[in-house]
């Protein structure tokens, strides 16, 4: 995996996203976002996925920056991964307290996310947004929990151990069509 520095503006906010692999057992993480909790669940994620992260986003309303942080870390963890052979798939189950989360990933550039049990709002948005502009398929189960906190916890656990599984080097893209060939040209 290689680094990647993504900026996302709007009129509603600004996120700055920089991203690679740790460089060993302790990641650096630096996550600065006014919604507490969220940030509390990025910063989750990148100790759980080994990632280093610097994130700063400031914003108008809690929804508009939580979509955005998640759509500008999708953009930056796709970009760090490049187009090398990934094992493309991982899963993972992760109990928390009361609560246990199942997570099954692709990162097969086919954005799609399916999620099943209860979770707070901005946290349902958050997994929606990151897995859309990461263009990963992401299936997402609390299979039990009645703590929303210890749910949304186990599940950005449960993402960063599938995470890690998929982003883990192949030999070969794992597709019977092979790499997907993108160009982007002036249309008419």
């Amino acid at each position: 995996m290689g680094s990647a520095r993504v900026v996302r503006r709007s009129r509603e906010s600004t996120v700055a996203v920089s991203v690679r692999a740790a460089r060993g057992e302790s990641p650096r993480i630096d996550v600065s976002l006014p919604e507490p909790f969220v940030a509390h669940l990025i910063e989750t994620f990148a100790a759980w996925a080994r990632l280093d992260l610097k994130l700063r986003g400031t914003g108008d309303l809690d929804h508009h920056l939580v979509e955005d942080a998640a759509l500008t870390l999708g953009r930056a963890i796709r970009t760090a991964l490049g187009t090398a052979p990934r094992l493309r798939v991982g899963d993972a189950l992760v109990p928390m307290d009361d609560a246990l989360v199942q997570v099954a990933l692709d990162l097969a550039d086919r954005p799609h996310c399916e999620i099943s049990g209860e979770f707070p709002a901005l946290v349902d948005h958050f997994l929606r947004s990151l897995a859309t502009e990461a263009r990963w398929t992401l299936h997402v189960r609390a299979l039990a929990g009645h703590d929303p906190h210890h749910v949304s916890e186990a599940a950005a656990k449960a993402l960063a151990l599938a995470f890690r599984t998929a982003a883990q080097p192949a030999r070969a893209h794992r597709s019977r069509k092979g790499a997907p060939q993108w160009s982007v040209e002036p249309g008419w």
